[in-house]
């Protein structure tokens, strides 16, 4: 079912994506409302992973749902630990439409959070899970995906990119 005001995602060249988010004081009402809007337009867009500041909220909140596994909310997250192993995986991005290239990440790590109810947890991931939070994470920050890769490359997506959205 859909929502009543669906969020809309947030797409390149808008400047919302380069804002750093600010810690969210209170988890009430409205912010478990804002996640279950995030999760609608995170499944709506076909992504795994939304960020508030792809929606515009540019608070410290993200979401993710990777397959196998429950839809999940991380409020003021805090990345503990990171793995010393890398791996390279091609990465997506819902604000980058049909833009892909492999990425070099750790593979997994320890993340602190809040739940959408106001619950602190501790989650150890790795594999699809730890890559979606981390690129996720990135976002809190004002950094897309494009940014771990070399200047030539990140700039030849980004014309490819533009070539698409002048189509």
């Amino acid at each position: 079912m859909q929502g009543m005001n669906m969020l809309s995602i947030y797409t390149l060249p808008d400047e919302m994506l380069r804002r750093s988010s600010e810690a969210i004081p209170d988890i009430d009402g409205e912010i478990e409302g804002l996640a279950e809007q995030m999760i609608e337009a995170m499944h709506a867009g076909n992504g795994i992973g939304l960020a508030g500041v792809q929606v515009g909220v540019t608070r410290r909140i993200f979401v993710v749902h990777v397959s196998r596994d429950k839809p999940r909310v991380f409020i003021n997250p805090t990345i503990i630990e990171t793995s010393v192993e890398e791996s390279d995986y091609e990465e997506g991005c819902l604000s980058i439409p049909k833009v892909y290239a492999d990425v070099r990440r750790p593979s997994a790590v320890r993340i602190q959070a809040w739940n959408e109810r106001g619950r602190p947890f501790n989650l150890d991931a790795d594999g699809t899970l730890a890559r979606v939070i981390l690129h996720e994470y990135d976002h809190l920050n004002g950094v897309l995906f494009i940014d771990h890769l070399s200047e030539r490359k990140k700039e030849k997506l980004l014309r490819e990119y533009d070539r698409m959205a002048r189509v």
